[in-house]
């Protein structure tokens, strides 16, 4: 016989206390402890499946070591962000903000596995199968193999998933479904953590692939318990701004592959449309002869993307000048004006500076330091840069310009793409072991990293 009990759960990361507390040991977030019933099954319970296998210790050496066989979704993007297709039994989560096209994203790939591999079930929680149908005729995605169902009774999931043995398990979304032998309402840490538990159970009992969506967080991350994100072998946010119509699906957690790559995709009217040359995409509008506009060759795992790093200097009116940066960390633009100010002389306390990385792309790797300490001169001197020119290199506090790695790649992509110079770390220079047409001009400091990128 089940015993029950109450205990506090914490609504933003999951953490359990007998008691309650004004803030969570576990995340730090003050008034988000909620008395929640728990039911503690004496046994494994009705739900649970049978995994099989015995379950008896094996040597490691007797372990089948055969790569997993991938069932590659046609969506090149996607692919490449999972490592190369969909591992049968793996269980997936994708998260993103409200409206981004998450539940179009799985409906495309629902529609393209059930193309190439057999059934495949979509069970939505918050839209009605008309809805779904509806969304299907839209953006073409009709498969005589593609089943729907509008549930959120786990209970009726698993018996249907059971009956219709799919290839694939759609769930949108986690925060919908609720097991009923549970007292909590759905949505509730403890419905979401048992949920995820069981169709974990499900994967790889029954080797199904299994994705599902949670909601996110107005602070960008994932709602639910921490466990959610520790239970599942993949974690996927698909990120861009509402109103753009470019989207990057980002690995933050993969069992199966690199947590670099990155999928780019442009939302459309029929749906989501893989981007295969994105450094041509994000390029194509790029102003020439402007101040302020420089592109970096980036790396994304092991995709070069040409990005336009853009910058704006003005006068402030203000006590104390605004630092705005939108698609780069605030405190990087912070450290590269102290570097400017101090290493090369150039008297930006009294200026405000905006910087936007183009096509709504985050970067991350320290590779953007030249590339952003180029253009804020270049606005602030108001001195067009070279627009065949790239730029590529990691700043020092001392004004030293590093190496950054992978740096073949990108000579690579800039040539591909019609540029004719590049501007680097000497450090690289001298361990080059590429053949290019390029002009490869290496610098030491900022200051020749400016002379360089701004000669004309």
């Amino acid at each position: 016989m089940a015993k029950s009990r109450s205990a506090f759960f914490c609504q933003e990361c999951g953490y359990e206390s007998p008691r309650w507390m004004g803030r969570c040991p576990g995340c730090g977030a003050w008034n988000t402890m909620v008395e929640e019933p728990v039911t503690r099954p004496d046994g494994p319970g009705p739900l649970a499946p049978d995994l099989g296998g015995g379950g008896e210790p094996v040597a490691i050496g007797d372990v089948a070591a055969d790569d997993a066989e991938r069932m590659e979704t046609g969506m090149d993007e996607l692919d490449r962000v999972l490592g190369g297709g969909i591992v049968p039994g793996s269980f997936v989560l994708v998260g993103g903000d409200p409206g981004i096209g998450k539940s179009t994203l799985l409906l495309q790939l629902a529609a393209c596995v059930a193309r190439r591999y057999g059934t495949v079930l979509y069970v939505s929680g918050e839209e009605s199968a008309r809805q779904i149908r509806l969304r299907a005729d839209r953006i073409g995605t009709l498969e005589p193999r593609l089943l729907v169902l509008a549930e959120t009774n786990l209970e009726a999931i698993t018996r249907h998933a059971a009956q219709a043995a799919p290839r694939l398990l759609i769930v949108d979304s986690i925060q919908t479904v609720f097991r009923p032998d549970l007292p909590s309402a759905p949505g509730s840490v403890s419905q979401v953590r048992e949920c995820a538990a069981h169709l974990l159970r499900v994967a790889k009992g029954q080797n199904i692939a299994v994705f599902v969506v949670g909601h996110v967080t107005k602070e960008g991350s994932l709602a639910g318990p921490r466990v959610l994100e520790h239970i599942v072998d993949t974690v996927l946010y698909f990120e861009g701004e509402r109103h753009a119509s470019f989207r990057v699906l980002r690995a933050v957690k993969n069992r199966f592959g690199s947590t670099n790559e990155i999928g780019i995709f442009e939302m459309r009217d029929s749906g989501l449309v893989p981007v295969g040359n994105a450094s041509q995409l994000f390029l194509a509008e790029r102003p020439l002869e402007v101040a302020g506009s420089v592109v970096l060759p980036a790396m994304e795992g092991t995709r070069p993307l040409l990005v336009e790093v853009q910058a704006l200097v003005s006068a402030s009116t203000f006590v104390t000048p605004r630092r705005t940066a939108e698609g780069i960390d605030l405190s990087r633009l912070q450290l590269i004006i102290a570097v400017l100010e101090k290493r090369v002389g150039l008297l930006l306390g009294n200026h405000d500076a905006y910087v936007k990385v183009a096509g709504g792309v985050r970067l991350a790797e320290p590779a953007i330091d030249l590339a952003l300490a180029v253009a804020l001169a270049s606005s602030f001197r108001d001195q067009p840069p070279d627009p065949q020119t790239a730029v590529v290199g990691e700043v020092g506090l001392a004004g030293e310009v590093r190496a950054v790695s992978r740096i073949e790649p990108r000579i690579r992509e800039a040539e591909k793409m019609g540029f004719t110079r590049m501007v680097l770390p000497k450090a690289n220079l001298r361990s080059l072991s590429v053949k290019t047409a390029l002009e490869l001009i290496g610098v030491e400091t900022v200051m020749e990293g400016l002379e360089a990128a701004l000669r004309r």
